[in-house]
């Protein structure tokens, strides 16, 4: 029975790896904090080391036993630079210390992000060659979380995977998306055409633990997205429509009104103890052409595909929202 070591476990993306592992009879120990919610986690069969990713001493009896490391865990938002880098790459360096010397070790995975490398043009979806070329803070400290990760590929097995944007059951960011389609509203940026590349969470999770179990991964770098590549934003709004069963009113944002309701909502959120859901930065984001990437290496090396296509994943996503009554 291989030994599997996930940080972040009690999350998202983290939690549905803990199914998929414990399908494939592994011994599962997830490494959270004490005030971690546990919820995702409750009766299942794992070890569970609430010691955080900030005590490395507490990491390295943990990490010494694993036969495959998965590191999730990561900070999405926050109010300051410093809190991107310590959540992204303080941890993912202690991780990576405490893995050194590790007798039975085959591979660490670190989760970065197509934030690393950048948006792009519509119709043109980076690949692992692409430069990094990130916009924001987020992407900027995973991109250096991918620098420190690589300093270590000449002591340890090395796997980055870089997902786009995530959704599904448990996912509480995309779901605000779905929430206004629920309410009647698809809201679009701009007046130009956008897009993105979405994957379903547990599409994600298999991907990585293909990626884990491959004799080629080791020091290579893959995108677990989409295929196609890229879906553009009003097919999805069509998509979740359908799915929630609603007719909706497209509204349209320009850039200049969004750059405006970012700037009063970051200067309001100073005071405030959590940081804006809106920014400049995530104004400048969301205003870009296209977030995608392509997955095309994952499908040749690793034998990723898709279990959900997009109204698949989106009707199944809706249905469990409207079970644990998330949407009405």
């Amino acid at each position: 029975m291989s030994v599997a070591v996930v940080t972040g476990a009690n999350g998202f993306v983290g939690s549905h790896l803990v199914d998929l592992l414990l399908e494939k009879k592994e011994e599962v120990h997830c490494i959270v904090r004490k005030t971690s919610n546990l919820q995702w986690l409750e009766g299942k069969n794992v070890t569970l080391h609430t010691c955080g990713l900030a005590d490395l001493e507490a990491l390295k009896p943990i990490m010494q036993q694993a036969d495959f490391v998965y590191h999730i865990a990561g900070v999405v938002s926050s109010k300051t630079k410093e809190g991107f880098y310590k959540g992204n790459v303080g941890t993912t360096k202690n991780v990576l210390e405490a893995c050194l010397g590790a007798k039975h070790l085959k591979k660490v995975l670190i989760t970065s992000s197509l934030a690393a490398t950048g948006p792009t043009k519509r119709g043109h979806p980076v690949s692992e060659t692409s430069p990094l070329n990130p916009v924001t803070t987020y992407g900027f400290s995973k991109q250096e979380q991918e620098k420190v990760a690589h300093s270590y590929d000449d002591r340890l097995p090395i796997t980055i995977i870089r997902p786009p944007a995530v959704y599904g059951p448990r996912e509480s960011e995309i779901f605000l998306f779905f929430k206004t389609i629920n309410s009647g509203l698809f809201t679009q940026v701009g007046f130009d055409e956008k897009s993105l590349s979405l994957v379903h969470g547990k599409d994600l999770v298999n991907g990585m633990w293909l990626a884990a179990n491959s004799d080629k991964s080791t020091g290579e770098t893959y995108f677990i997205g989409s295929h196609p590549a890229e879906y553009d934003w009003p097919l999805v709004g069509k998509i979740s429509a359908e799915a929630v069963g609603k007719k909706i009113l497209t509204l349209k944002v320009p850039h200049t009104l969004l750059y405006i309701v970012g700037g009063v909502s970051q200067f309001f959120g100073k005071f405030s103890k959590k940081p804006p859901t809106l920014s400049i930065e995530k104004a400048s984001e969301i205003s870009q052409s296209s977030w995608s990437c392509s997955s095309q290496k994952a499908m040749d090396e690793l034998g990723y595909k898709e279990q959900y296509t997009i109204k698949e994943g989106i009707e199944e996503t809706i249905t469990w929202y409207k079970q644990q009554k998330w949407l009405k």
